[in-house]
């Protein structure tokens, strides 16, 4: 065999593989991208690698951040995309004090927990005890004396939560020069709340319905006419007597 057909056979051995290579590129391509991914998977649901090592909370004054990771109860050691975030934030804002909670992942291994807390607009006794009430009319705190700058309220023994929730609709509308005449407010019903003044004198609030409208209008009737009692629940037509 001479040197010229050694060189052709070499040739076309090559043409060979290369034509064979082309035929199993792609199969051996689509092979690689499922073992990546089918390794993607089991590296991000399945691993040890990117597990929950931690919890970072942020925004809690009144809870500590210990309450707030026991509320919680993040599964540690669970792989973290696999970790059920709105389970976790349903469970946080159960807390009385958490007005919203917002729950997220921070890779590699960690969760984060931001925190919105209730602000008490009010003090209501409640059984005895003081208790701190939100704008939204959930009482979420005790206090041991009340604060100097939050107005009381008084509620009876069937008080129902609509009824505070009304209350507290009243007290964020007042304005401040307003609300600093007010010794408490008085809650019967959803429909029956009565503003006592520091001076002793009442004012008929009804509802929460057009409090910003009440509020200006027994900021005139105060100036303009000395009465005993005040009835702004219908503020188109306020009487005094």
């Amino acid at each position: 065999m001479t040197d010229t057909d050694v060189r052709t056979r070499k040739r076309f051995a090559r043409r060979q593989w290369a034509r064979r290579w082309l035929n199993w590129k792609p199969v051996l391509l689509v092979v690689l991208a499922l073992l990546l991914a089918v390794g993607g998977v089991w590296l991000v649901y399945f691993s040890s690698f990117l597990s929950v090592q931690g919890v970072d909370v942020r925004g809690t004054r009144l809870l500590s951040d210990a309450q707030v990771r026991q509320a919680a109860a993040v599964p540690d050691g669970e792989a973290l995309a696999r970790v059920d975030l709105d389970r976790i934030r349903a469970r946080v804002e159960a807390l009385a004090g958490v007005r919203s909670a917002d729950v997220s992942r921070e890779w590699p291994d960690r969760v984060r927990i931001d925190v919105e807390e209730r602000t008490a607009v009010a003090v209501v006794q409640i059984a005895g005890q003081l208790r701190g009430m939100d704008e939204d009319g959930v009482v979420f705190r005790d206090y041991a004396q009340a604060p100097p700058d939050l107005p009381r309220v008084e509620t009876g023994a069937a008080t129902g939560s609509d009824a505070l929730h009304e209350a507290a609709l009243v007290v964020g509308a007042l304005p401040s020069e307003l609300a600093a005449k007010v010794d408490h407010v008085e809650v019967g019903s959803v429909d029956a709340i009565t503003l006592e003044l520091r001076d002793g004198r009442l004012v008929r609030w009804g509802s929460s319905a057009e409090s910003g409208l009440k509020a200006e209008v027994l900021a005139t009737l105060l100036v303009a006419r000395r009465a005993q009692t005040y009835d702004v629940s219908v503020p188109g037509q306020p009487t005094t007597k």
